[in-house]
């Protein structure tokens, strides 16, 4: 398998560049060291054998859960905190 997680100091100026970051030779150091550590954990993960696993999308079982339809009565009056109304209506200023 090819290393194509290489970290070089071409890549670290292209993604500064491409990022418009102006970083000291120090920064880019850093950064470039930076990397590696995170790419060094991501490489522990190719390692692992995955060939008898199956894919999961979430990480419990999604299902359906039906239920009856019930009528129940509405106990909620909307209009029943304001003074604006008029035959069950909310009553608004007159557009002209």
């Amino acid at each position: 398998m090819t290393d194509y997680w290489k970290i070089d100091k071409s890549l670290i100026k292209h993604v500064c560049a491409v990022a418009r970051l102006e970083l000291t030779e120090e920064e880019e150091e850093k950064f470039m060291k930076q990397l590696e550590d995170v790419l060094k954990a991501f490489k522990k993960i190719d390692e692992v054998d995955v060939s008898n696993t199956q894919p999961a999308f979430h990480p419990i079982e999604i299902k359906n859960e039906w239920r009856e339809d019930a009528t129940a009565k509405y106990e909620w009056d909307p209009l029943s905190n304001t003074g604006h109304k008029e035959d069950g209506y909310f009553k608004g200023p007159k557009i002209v």
